[in-house]
């Protein structure tokens, strides 16, 4: 055997020596571990179940929309005379709001009452003439033609003037202006815009599954960005009789109260509307409830070795149990069944757990539980 084999031959030696070794070593450990006892305690969250009333409801997200809303525009091209009304003023309806220059129009309307007149009186006087016999019967059907002709041409020039009064087609509140005196005017062009907004409707869309639970009159509320923490009450008004066949949702429409005007259309908004009277739930947060595919679960809290009992000085431990849930609100959750009013329930920290587990309850910092939450800044 010559040197080179013989240092090989060490060389594995040694390799495969301290594979051997350490595998040893790592069952060792492992045997050490699992002789230590169970693992160290979760910590976690819990709060206690108890009912609260819920409201029905079925919520969604729309925009306001004016009751009635235009843009005040000219039927007829002119030059502006007068301007009768201020930026943002509140107006009447039939209110004179423009007048445009019209003073050609008024010769012309009187020109046309005159030839009316003498249109009549040439009646009149064949009519006189026809009963001596003086005149044929198709002159005096030609003069009541002119005079049926006559009155037609004032009534559509008297109805062109009344066009060059640009007057207010309801009551509402205007915006903002920019037309000014001696400004030429074309047909079409926006003179303001007048909304009327009290009441306000908000428009909003829910699945089709939900039309059973809904009926004209239900109270609907109102949240919007512009107002914090304040709602807005209204009734529904009109369910849209077609369901859209891209989204199969229902088109809705709510009326709002908006007597000081604090809704503008065109604002965001959160709906909800109001499905039956009040009912007492168990509710939960929505992070206590672990969804999987075989049901939703909780972990109640018990005091080791004790079926059903409370936090106390004893270790405690936790107990999966299958809930039934139902609406949700919130961070809030309605359970139906596998709950008892007065029982803790863990809300976070459940990923350790399992039953029979050791827990430790640290409540400094817990799951938010708002049935209507909101955004804050900080």
């Amino acid at each position: 055997m010559t040197k080179r084999m013989l240092i090989m031959l060490v060389l594995a030696g040694l390799v495969f020596g301290g594979i051997f070794g350490y595998q040893i070593f790592k069952g060792q450990m492992i045997k050490k571990y699992m002789s230590a006892g169970k693992p160290p305690p979760a910590t976690v969250t819990t709060k206690k179940v108890d009912f609260d009333n819920w409201q029905p409801q079925l919520n969604s997200v729309g925009s306001l929309r004016a009751a009635r809303g235009v843009d005040v525009t000219t039927e007829i091209p002119g030059l502006v005379r007068s301007i009768h009304f201020k930026s943002g003023q509140s107006v009447s309806a039939g209110q004179l709001l423009v007048q445009l220059n019209a003073d050609a129009d008024v010769a012309q309307l009187r020109a046309l009452e005159a030839a009316a007149e003498l249109a009549q009186a040439n009646y009149e006087r064949d009519k006189a003439q026809y009963a001596v016999q003086a005149i044929s019967k198709a002159q005096l059907d030609t003069a009541a033609a002119n005079v049926k002709t006559s009155k037609a041409q004032v009534a559509q020039q008297a109805a062109l003037l009344e066009k060059k009064s640009i007057r207010a087609p309801f009551a509402g509140q205007l915006g903002i202006t920019t037309v000014q005196p001696g400004q030429f005017l074309n047909t079409g062009d926006k003179i303001v815009t007048l909304q009327q907004i009290d009441p306000i409707f908000v428009d909003f869309s829910l699945p089709q599954q939900q039309l059973p639970h809904l009926k004209l009159g239900q109270h609907v509320r109102a949240v919007v960005d512009a107002y914090p923490g304040r709602t807005f009450s209204g009734k529904l008004s009109t369910i849209d009789p077609k369901v859209d066949p891209n989204t199969r949702n229902l088109q809705i429409e709510a009326a709002i109260v908006n007597h000081k005007r604090e809704l503008l259309p065109g604002m965001f908004a959160s709906a909800s509307v109001h499905t039956g009277g009040e009912q007492r739930y168990l509710t939960v947060p929505q992070t206590a409830v672990s969804f999987n595919p075989y049901g939703a679960t909780i972990f109640v809290v018990q005091e080791a070795g004790k079926e059903g009992g409370s936090a106390g000085a004893a270790p405690l431990t936790v107990k999966q149990v299958f809930v039934t849930t139902g609406e949700k609100r919130g961070d809030q959750v309605a359970v139906l069944s596998g709950l008892n009013a007065g029982d803790v329930i863990v809300t976070s920290g459940q990923l350790k757990l399992k039953n029979g587990s050791t827990i430790v309850v640290n409540n400094k910092v817990t799951p938010s539980d708002d049935a209507a939450p909101r955004p804050v800044d900080k």
